[in-house]
């Protein structure tokens, strides 16, 4: 028989990405030993003290993650930095060490780093603030504003372009940005880069590439260049591209292009922007050539040396 009170426990669960709270529970009618065995028979896992994950998902998703913390801090607490440009789709690299804690904000509460969560006592007001998909977090803007001053050039610059790329910012709100940021601990190192943005990237790859060239002295005069095959038709577009020179670069990343099919697709659009008529020289780079800028900008600077001599 059907258990209507689990029903109902469930069922919220199930609206708050798989969480449910004890008090929630209880509300819902199961008793204490009834949400006790649940946890034993390890059909209800223990996210965190008094808060549940309902369903067997073996590595609890962040939304999830972040909605557990929400339920234990109260509807104060808001997903902010890394972890709400993670929500918000943003592209860079927020994932990997450095990274493993939730960023929430509570006001008047700071308790630095606890296990798996870093509490900031930022200020963050209502207009800049939202709820999406049910979790409470910072509006696009503001996530930016934050996540520049705990990251590092090339991720910070990354998620903005990513930002700019989805749409969830303008690039006239970015000086806008920069200046509410001014005072703030770390905001004088990351001033420059919001000018260092550009929408056009198309992924977090694309955009240290064209940093490490801007850094060389030999930024890109073009992103996502348009080349046209002998008939006059459009064979791509081209992630990086110094036309004038004749030299277009090609960004292999790990997703989407590492995808099988999208791998085919690329080869097959490469090949044809190779084929180009105007002699063009086409450079193709890899993730794992970022462990060698250098050699990057060498490859780079030596093709525009043949396109001018040319």
């Amino acid at each position: 028989m059907p258990e209507p009170d689990l029903t109902n426990a469930q069922a919220l669960a199930a609206s708050q990405h798989g969480v449910l709270s004890r008090h929630q529970a209880v509300e819902c009618g199961l008793s204490a030993g009834r949400i006790d065995r649940l946890v034993r028979k390890r059909r209800w896992r223990c996210l965190r003290a008094g808060i549940y994950l309902v369903r067997g998902d073996p590595v609890p998703a962040l939304a999830a993650r972040v909605m557990a913390v929400q339920l234990a801090y109260g509807p104060r607490a808001v997903a902010v930095g890394p972890t709400a440009a993670r929500l918000w789709r943003m592209q860079g690299p927020l994932s990997g060490p450095g990274y493993e804690h939730l960023h929430i904000t509570v006001p008047g509460r700071s308790g630095g780093s606890l296990v798996g969560l870093r509490l900031h006592g930022w200020d963050v007001p209502p207009g800049e603030t939202t709820l999406y998909k049910g979790i409470r977090l910072s509006t696009p803007g503001r996530t930016l504003r934050d996540t520049v001053l705990l990251a590092d050039r090339y991720a910070a610059v990354s998620v903005i372009d990513s930002a700019l790329h989805q749409g969830l910012i303008d690039t006239g709100d970015l000086a806008e940005l920069e200046e509410a940021n001014g005072g703030r601990a770390g905001a004088a190192r990351t001033r420059t880069w919001w000018g260092q943005a550009d929408g056009r990237a198309h992924s977090t790859f694309e955009t240290r590439i064209r940093l490490i060239c801007a850094d060389a002295g030999i930024p890109p005069e073009s992103l996502q260049h348009p080349v046209y095959d002998a008939t006059g038709r459009l064979a791509g577009h081209a992630d990086l591209a110094w036309p004038s020179r004749g030299v277009i670069v090609e960004a292999d990343g790990r997703d989407p292009h590492s995808l099988p099919g999208a791998l085919f697709t690329d080869r097959r659009r490469q090949n044809r922007i190779a084929s180009s008529p105007g002699r063009l020289v086409l450079l193709r780079f890899t993730w794992s050539d970022l462990q060698h800028p250098r050699e990057i900008v060498a490859m780079i600077r030596t093709a525009l040396e043949r396109g001018s001599s040319g």
